[in-house]
C-alpha cells in the first residue's frame, strides 16, 4: 500500500469511479457467495506482507480473522450452509485519492483508478435450505484497491476485475 504525490481526481470523477466500483462489487460479490463460491478468491488482492508484518488482504468474518482469500473461499465452499443475501443499502467513500499500488509505475491513470474506496454494505442473510429460514441482519465493510494488472490484461483482450478487496469485515447484526 503506497501513496505518491499525484494530482487528485476531481470530486465528480472520484464519486463516479467509486460509485461504479461499489455497484460492481455488490452486483457480483453477493451472487458469488450464494451460487459460485469457487470464484471468491478472485475478488481479493494478491497476498502481501507489509513492512510492519501485517498480511493483506485483511479478512474478518464475525470477529474471526481469516488468513487468506483461499481460506475464505474454502469456508464458503465447504463449511457454510446455503445462504441467500439481500443487500438493503450500500455506500462508498474515497479513502485515498492518490493511491499507487506497490508494483504500479507511479502514474495517475486517466480512468481515475488510483484510489482506495471504502464500501459499506448492509442487508439481510438467510442461512439454510428453507425459504422460511429467519433473516439475520448483516453489516459489511470493504476497502477496494485498483487491480494493478487491469491495463495489461485489457491490452491482451482479457477481462479481469478492476477493483480488488484489500480489507473486509463482515458482522451479523444481533
Amino acid at each position: 500500500m503506497a501513496s505518491a504525490n499525484t494530482t487528485a481526481l476531481s470530486a465528480d470523477v472520484a464519486v463516479k469511479v467509486s460509485t461504479e466500483a461499489a455497484q460492481k462489487l455488490v452486483d457480483s460479490y453477493y451472487p458469488a457467495l450464494q451460487s459460485n463460491p469457487s470464484t471468491l478468491a478472485a475478488f481479493y488482492m494478491v497476498a502481501t506482507i507489509m513492512p510492519d508484518g501485517t498480511t493483506l488482504p485483511s479478512i474478518i468474518l464475525n470477529g474471526n480473522v481469516i488468513p487468506s482469500a483461499a481460506e475464505l473461499q474454502s469456508i464458503f465452499e465447504n463449511g457454510m450452509p446455503v445462504a441467500r443475501y439481500e443487500v438493503q443499502s450500500f455506500d462508498c467513500h474515497v479513502m485515498n485519492p492518490n493511491y499507487i499500488a506497490e508494483n504500479a509505475k507511479g502514474t495517475v491513470s486517466p480512468s481515475g483508478k488510483n484510489m482506495t474506496i471504502l464500501v459499506i454494505v448492509s442487508g439481510f442473510v438467510k442461512y439454510g435450505e428453507s425459504r422460511s429460514a429467519p433473516a439475520q441482519g448483516f453489516s459489511e465493510n470493504f476497502v477496494l484497491v485498483p487491480n494493478p494488472d487491469v491495463d495489461q490484461a485489457k491490452n491482451k483482450g482479457k477481462t479481469i476485475k478492476d477493483w480488488l478487496i484489500q480489507s473486509q469485515n463482515f458482522r451479523l447484526v444481533v
